[in-house]
């Protein structure tokens, strides 16, 4: 595990890097005690101080716990879906935001990653999964919703949709698409969306769940995709108007 220690104003994340790389390599295994404070300090030529922020950086990650008493120390966490999937959603914000990604494309790969899981959803799905989405269509009829709670329905109307699939890793994957990038998207249509439009497209896919079948729910998808690019379109088109 090495570091340049010529650029000294980023050692902490230069050695939680390397702490990070030798995880991911098999170096380090899960549940394996890291070298104490003292031992990584001297094997990175640093201060204690300097590793001590490094070991910060990497349990905000959760790829170490540590522990207390004689026994103590930092050991190597067992990282779970559920644990990584609020980073997920931090750092597909966080991406989308800094990089200015223009309404179509967040638009295209939102629902082209979304119609991969439709015939594993329909395949899939559970009596559970159905009364989410059922349940979520019946929060979004609700005559005097505000926006905001309409909007983070219409995310776990998707959330549950995507779960439906069973497969943890697609849930994972598209954690960021649809609990980063929806809201997103969700941030220009809200003022000029159909919310009888949106629940009629929610409803459309709901029952071709029911029924199994996939090729419903995936021309649903592309219903509601071509309805959100009309609205974003326009509402950008009539911002640029002024």
């Amino acid at each position: 595990m090495k570091i340049m220690p010529s650029n000294p104003a980023d050692l902490s994340a230069q050695i939680a890097q390397s702490i990070r790389d030798a995880i991911l390599a098999g170096r380090l295994l899960v549940g394996e005690r890291l070298p104490s404070e003292s031992e990584l300090a001297e094997q990175f030529s640093v201060s204690r101080p300097t590793v001590r922020e490094a070991l910060k950086r990497l349990a905000a990650q959760n790829l170490i716990r540590t522990q207390r008493g004689a026994t103590g120390g930092a050991f190597v966490n067992h990282l779970s879906y559920e644990e990584a999937h609020n980073q997920q959603i931090t750092t597909s914000t966080l991406l989308l935001s800094m990089n200015a990604i223009s309404f179509d494309v967040a638009c295209e790969a939102r629902y082209a990653l979304e119609r991969a899981c439709a015939p594993l959803s329909a395949q899939r799905r559970t009596d559970a999964h159905l009364k989410s989405l059922r349940a979520e269509i019946g929060t979004q009829s609700e005559p005097d919703l505000p926006d905001e709670a309409f909007c983070a329905s219409d995310v776990a109307f998707h959330r549950a949709l995507v779960d439906a699939a069973g497969n943890p890793v697609l849930s994972y994957q598209l954690a960021g698409a649809v609990e980063a990038m929806q809201p997103l998207m969700n941030m220009i249509t809200f003022t000029a969306r159909s919310r009888v439009r949106i629940i009629g497209l929610h409803s459309q896919i709901a029952d071709a769940l029911e029924r199994s079948d996939a090729a419903a729910t995936d021309a649903s998808l592309l219903r509601l995709e071509s309805y959100t690019r009309d609205l974003g379109r326009d509402v950008l088109a009539a911002r640029a108007k002024g």
